[in-house]
């Protein structure tokens, strides 16, 4: 799919031509595809809105709002500097000899699907924007990368869990992307909307058990109320860091450390609070033939974005842990600054 290839390109460190610009990543990119791709640095530099407001760019009026902003190449402004413009986790220590310009970014739809294939491979939202003739570059069209999105069932089998009993384990697919959901079907809701739980993966809660956020203890416990409900349904999505890639989720770690709270920090790397889209969890219930549901949720966003894709959730489940000393602040910001509910 031509999708999934952008992204593996683009990953690479290769060019990727989307609609009228031809792109490469700031973060991958090599000095060797540099040399071919803009031997004159005159490259611009396209970055989200997000981060042009943490560069101090929100006072130009072409970076106004949460658009896409082109930053002007100028004589000082060279491949390491941008580099070090495109990484938050080095805005305390590099030092930019001039102002900063921003310019018209002229194909703005290509300008945004070019940011979020980015996202899509994991990478930091900064673009360079070479000459199409200068390089050959694979070619995806925004309407490609922009797409509703699709979730097929691929395999399924039984899968006993512990402290749940049985349960069955259906792979799904994302047709464009290629990226691979999982959801968990345990007992038999009996003809009621089944309880249902959206967990998007976290590496270092579920799997490491990391005190900084509730996600492994939230993964347990909604098991647990799936199971003692009577049944349902968990679907595990492939989300990590609220859609911006383990890496990301990473620097944003660091950035905390920093003293930035966990929305500050994505914004600071140039996301917005949360990436994620409902699209994929609402296609895999509707595989699952369930399209009425029970939700079990503190996040208002999860419910209106699975109602915005045709799910009918007839019930806001409450799903609250203990907090730690570690994730109390985590958990406070997700209430004051993201609108978690009791």
């Amino acid at each position: 799919m031509p999708l999934e290839r952008a992204i593996a390109s683009l990953r690479s460190g290769r060019a990727v031509r989307v609609g009228t610009l031809t792109m490469l990543s700031v973060e991958t990119a090599s000095d060797a595809m540099l040399e071919a791709a803009d031997p004159n640095c005159t490259a611009a530099v396209l970055v989200s809105g997000h981060r042009a407001a943490a560069l101090g760019l929100g006072n130009q009026r072409e970076a106004a709002g949460s658009a896409p902003v082109r930053i002007a190449r100028r004589d000082w402004l060279d491949r390491d500097l941008v580099r070090a413009i495109a990484d938050a986790g080095r805005d305390l220590d590099r030092f930019v000899p001039g102002p900063l310009m921003v310019e018209a970014v002229g194909d703005e739809a290509a300008a945004e699907a070019g940011l979020r294939l980015a996202r899509l491979a994991g990478l930091l939202p900064a673009l360079w924007l070479v000459e199409s003739a200068a390089v050959s570059a694979m070619e995806v069209m925004p309407d490609d990368i922009l797409r509703p999105a699709q979730a097929v069932i691929s395999a399924r089998a039984r899968l006993p869990i512990e402290g749940v009993g049985d349960a069955q384990v259906v792979a799904f697919r994302e047709p464009s992307t290629g990226s691979e959901h999982v959801a968990l079907l345990i007992g038999a809701p009996g003809g009621e909307p089944p309880l249902i739980r959206l967990h998007s993966e976290c590496l270092t809660g579920d799997v490491f058990g990391s005190l900084k956020c509730d996600c492994g203890p939230q993964l347990k416990e909604a098991l647990r109320l799936i199971a003692v409900s009577g049944g349902g349904i968990l679907l595990y999505l492939r989300q990590e860091g609220r859609g911006i890639g383990l890496t990301n989720k990473i620097r944003a770690y660091g950035l905390q450390d920093r003293g930035l709270d966990t929305v500050d920090a994505n914004r600071r790397l140039g996301f917005a609070d949360d990436e994620r889209d409902y699209g994929t969890a609402a296609a895999m219930l509707r595989a699952l033939g369930s399209e009425e549901v029970r939700l079990l949720t503190n996040n208002p966003g999860k419910v209106a974005g699975l109602r915005a894709e045709g799910i009918v959730v007839v019930e806001r489940v409450s799903h609250h842990m203990p907090v730690n000393p570690h994730n109390a602040d985590y958990v406070a910001t997700k209430r004051a600054k993201s609108g978690h509910l009791d």
